[in-house]
């Protein structure tokens, strides 16, 4: 088992600051990305496989990471997605009963570079105060103007679509091909817990391309269609809008989460925003303006749905806002059978309290077809 080590390793912000760490298990590596935070205490397997989180440096504000180690049903994806980790303390020895392997490990096996011994505090501080911005982290310690040179031609995440790097090639098919219902999910970066979630309600779910036709889904004679979540801005998704916009028009019931929220907005022509630092965690509260009561919530996203244009646009009703800060969490169509939220209700990691959604999608294609 090896322990951690005196490799120095950087932290390299895009306005130039700098903070130090120390290199995970004595590797030697560079990986470039946009820095953002985590502020879930446990689930950080789930959040390093998310497919949201791809090409994205992440730092958990949890103390300690890999105290529990691996376990291979805790992936949301095949691959880990995020493209680096900065964590305070990283732990070599870990302790649970269902255990497959250590933390670096796993990270090793997806050839991961990681630094630890970093005030993740200041840090996250520095996030908040001055926003996400593209970071490179680094061992290679001596090579600070060859590190900026390179870092200043990593495309800002405004305006990067990243949805086909992460969808799946070929379509495939999830649960019981003898279900009661047929969804037909557009996978612009989909997790796991989705599909487990929809299968354990009775769904048979195949799953496409994120760029296929509302035709080519269409064919399969699905009950309802599904806009997953995923990374990168939504605005740049023109097909995906405009397959979205064709559910719409055939009024076929239609659910959306996270990336797919924002894409059933843009269709409807209301607009994103780059946040100045995005929701990323498992405790965020969300009141449901529907029945009145809170939720608390996993959440993972960097752009926003603006709420001027939601809240005046006929066709639409805001059903769910943050209270902390009172963006657009949930949209409902008026005349149509679709709905969305910016949160993640399967969570994984994260808490429980909205996987009534996955309820509500069910009783919207069981009035189509009834």
């Amino acid at each position: 088992m090896k322990y951690q080590t005196n490799r120095k390793a950087i932290i390299l912000l895009a306005d130039g600051t700098i903070f130090y760490g120390k290199a995970v298990g004595d590797k030697e590596g560079t990986a470039f990305g946009e820095v953002c935070f985590n502020t879930g205490m446990t689930g950080y397997q789930e959040i390093f496989t998310d497919p949201s989180y791809y090409g994205q440096l992440m730092v958990t504000t949890n103390a300690h990471i890999g105290n529990y180690g691996g376990n291979n049903e805790e992936t949301e994806s095949g691959t880990v997605k995020i493209s680096g980790l900065i964590c305070r303390n990283f732990s070599y020895n870990y302790s649970r009963t269902r255990v497959d392997e250590s933390l670096q490990s796993f990270l090793d096996k997806n050839n991961l570079f990681a630094i630890s011994d970093v005030d993740t505090r200041a840090l996250v501080a520095y996030i908040r105060d001055n926003g996400a911005m593209n970071a490179v982290i680094s061992s290679d310690v001596e090579n600070i103007d060859g590190l900026k040179k390179q870092l200043a031609e990593v495309p800002d995440m405004n305006g990067l679509e990243l949805a086909s790097k992460v969808s799946t090639k070929e379509a495939y098919y999830f649960g019981d091909e003898n279900a009661s219902y047929k969804v037909a999910a557009l996978d612009l970066g989909i997790k796991k817990n989705i599909l487990r979630n929809m299968a354990s309600r009775d769904i048979y779910v195949k799953v496409f391309p994120y760029d296929t036709t509302f035709e080519e889904m269409n064919a399969w004679n699905p009950d309802g269609y599904f806009l997953s979540n995923g990374p990168g801005d939504p605005d740049p998704l023109k097909q995906v809008i405009q397959t979205t916009q064709d559910i719409l028009a055939a009024d076929k019931p239609l659910f959306g989460i996270c990336l797919g929220h924002q894409i059933i907005a843009l269709a409807n022509g209301i607009s994103t925003f780059k946040m100045h630092h995005g929701h990323r965690g498992i405790n965020h509260p969300v009141m449901n303006h529907t029945s009145g009561k809170g939720e608390i919530t996993s959440q993972n996203h960097g752009f926003s749905v603006n709420y001027d244009e939601a809240i005046s646009n006929t066709n639409l009703v805001v059903t769910h806002q943050h209270l902390n800060d009172n963006t657009v969490m949930g949209l409902k169509m008026k005349d149509k059978a679709c709905f969305s939220v910016q949160y993640h209700p399967e969570a994984g990691p994260g808490p429980n309290d909205a996987t009534y959604l996955f309820d509500e999608f069910i009783g919207s294609m069981k009035k189509k077809t009834a």
